[in-house]
């Protein structure tokens, strides 16, 4: 049983907008097409933006992404429908607790990356987030796979902003949130200057920060009660990027998709023991195969010597000037000072200190394989 999915939105339309459209052009942001939206690429500049979220508190509007619930007689009953679409372990997870995990196709292939969330309370639903992009077709895929007992709900009725950076808690603890003994990844209804809202502690920058969903029809208000505080800034999708490369976090159609699978990408952690070992997910022949045989090829964080960035579809070759990669996502890392990408390289050069060459515009530069991330995270976790 599920709710009707709307087709998908038609490329050559007119671009979405979010109900925050108005306020990013109020504030002059430069606004762009992405995943079918208008959205705002950057306000006062993306090194500002950048550099202001991680030393104070960045506000994003992420209301593109697709927002849904599943729903069922129990928790058991819909973490399991979930489980047999993804690799994490669902039904372990706790009330008011968030995991991040992928779609994963017969091949193990990634079809999207999203958040899983299970609501406070015994047989609390599954809250689910995922790519704007991704969203239509992720909506059929898991409806399609639902047992008669569980509904797919779907919340064109949601908005979603993203405060990030050290201030963050100390922001929403002035309006009223209770959130500053939240731990990274807690789940809960929280209430922003009497604003009912659904909140996080994750996000998508490497910070400290939040995720507040809120009714589309409250977001405007809580965009502007946010930007009122001296310590928030909006900040646009460059900042977003530069602050998510410089994470080492993947972006889905870049450093994940439907030909890379989440050992190959490095997300193994995301895949919990349980699930490693009684598979029971598309794919599970194949991850399985490949946490025990290992891989042929391996998600890197790469340096570029000098100031050239690597963008995506860079060539990466070795030594002898033979290909054993590319670039899936590249630009210049504001709090690193320098050029920082990530990539695919055969797992025998993907060693930390390993010298490799990109071909930009017919010329090889020099460049190492370094440990990911390029700034370390700061997430908010409780002492044990």
């Amino acid at each position: 049983m599920t709710t009707p999915v709307h087709a998908d939105h038609d490329p050559h339309s007119e671009p979405l907008k979010t109900p925050l459209y108005d306020a990013h052009v109020a504030l002059g942001a430069r606004m762009v097409p992405f995943a079918g939206y208008l959205m705002p690429v950057q306000y006062e500049g993306i090194l500002a933006e950048h550099a202001h979220c991680r030393a104070a508190a960045g506000l994003f509007d992420v209301s593109h992404m697709g927002q849904a619930t599943l729903r069922g007689p129990d928790h058991a009953t819909v973490a399991r429908a979930l489980e047999a679409l993804v690799p994490a372990d669902i039904l372990g997870l706790e009330p008011g607790r968030q995991r991040y995990s992928q779609l994963l196709n017969e091949r193990g292939g990634i079809l999207d990356d999203l958040m899983v969330h299970r609501a406070p309370g015994a047989d609390g639903p599954l809250g689910l987030v995922v790519n704007a992009a991704r969203k239509v077709a992720d909506y059929a895929h898991i409806a399609a796979r639902l047992p008669d007992d569980v509904l797919l709900e779907i919340h064109e009725e949601r908005a979603l902003l993203a405060l990030q950076g050290p201030e963050a808690a100390d922001v929403l603890t002035s309006l009223g949130a209770d959130v500053a003994g939240w731990d990274f990844m807690d789940v809960g209804p929280a209430s922003i200057a009497g604003i009912p809202a659904v909140v996080s502690r994750s996000g998508y920058t490497g910070e400290d920060g939040f995720e507040i969903s809120v009714n589309a029809d409250t977001a405007a208000g809580l965009w502007t009660i946010l930007t009122r505080d001296s310590r928030v800034r909006p900040i646009g999708l460059g900042a977003r990027d530069s602050l998510r490369l410089e994470g080492g976090l993947c972006l889905y159609g870049h450093d994940i998709d439907e030909t890379t699978t989440p050992v190959e990408a490095g997300l193994l952690w995301s895949i919990q023991k349980r699930r490693r070992e009684d598979g029971g997910f598309p794919g599970a022949d194949v991850v399985r195969a490949q946490i025990a045989e290992g891989v042929a090829r391996k998600r890197v964080g790469i340096r570029p010597d000098g100031r050239a960035p690597a963008r995506d579809g860079t060539e990466i070759v070795d030594g002898n000037g033979v290909a054993i990669g590319h670039v899936t996502s590249g630009g210049f890392g504001p709090t690193v000072g320098g050029p920082v990408a990530m990539g695919y390289v055969a797992a025998v050069h993907s060693r930390p200190g390993t010298s490799i060459g990109l071909v930009v515009r017919g010329k090889t530069l020099p460049a190492e394989i370094v440990f990911l991330p390029f700034v370390p995270a700061r997430f908010h976790r409780a002492p044990k």
